[in-house]
């Protein structure tokens, strides 16, 4: 899509005479999710006071594939998923609606 496109689009959504193709809208619900998760393995890693590489040989992991994570630049896998989980200390919660995603480490109590 080219800038002109752009344009037009957001001139059509301000005068309300826009309707987003439902490809658009999966798209950006992929893209909106993909964020999330990369913010919150971003935010819980800072938390943990750890660096990319600290998080990386945590998870079995390399430090570039932690960078395309957090860059929202990575689809994970479940087995993924729980290898950051436990590398984060933390169980990690998933809300899936139609338009509302939610993603969050929460840790794990003390032992």
């Amino acid at each position: 899509m080219n800038h002109t496109r752009w344009k037009l689009a957001r001139e059509k959504k301000a005068i309300g005479d826009y309707a987003e193709s439902a490809e658009a809208a999966a798209e950006r619900s992929e893209v909106r999710l993909a964020m999330a998760f990369a913010k919150a393995v971003y935010d819980r890693r800072k938390a943990l006071g750890l660096s990319q590489a600290q998080l990386a040989e945590r998870a079995g992991l390399t430090q570039a594939k932690i960078s395309r994570i957090e860059g929202a630049d990575a689809v994970p896998t479940l087995p993924l998923l729980r290898r950051l989980a436990t590398a984060l200390d933390a169980a990690l919660n998933i809300a899936l609606d139609e338009d509302h995603e939610e993603v969050r480490f929460v840790a794990r109590p003390a032992a």
